[in-house]
């Protein structure tokens, strides 16, 4: 039987949310083993002078304890 932990993670990119999403999974993978799922919670994004600058997830990461 697997034994699966949630955790919150916070994000950021210039580009998209997509972007943010991937950069979130890359960087908890260097620290986390057998990632098995995100879920995007919330999206946001920093404006200024009437563009976008900055793009935000708030996500939950799955993976499995040892």
């Amino acid at each position: 039987m697997a034994v699966l932990k949630v955790i919150e993670v916070l994000a950021s990119s210039e580009k998209s949310w997509e972007d943010a999403t991937q950069k979130a999974v890359e960087q908890a993978a260097k620290s986390l083993k057998h990632i098995r799922s995100v879920y995007v919670q919330e999206h946001s994004a920093a404006v200024k002078d009437g563009k976008v600058t900055e793009y935000r997830v708030n996500l939950k990461l799955t993976f499995e304890i040892e």
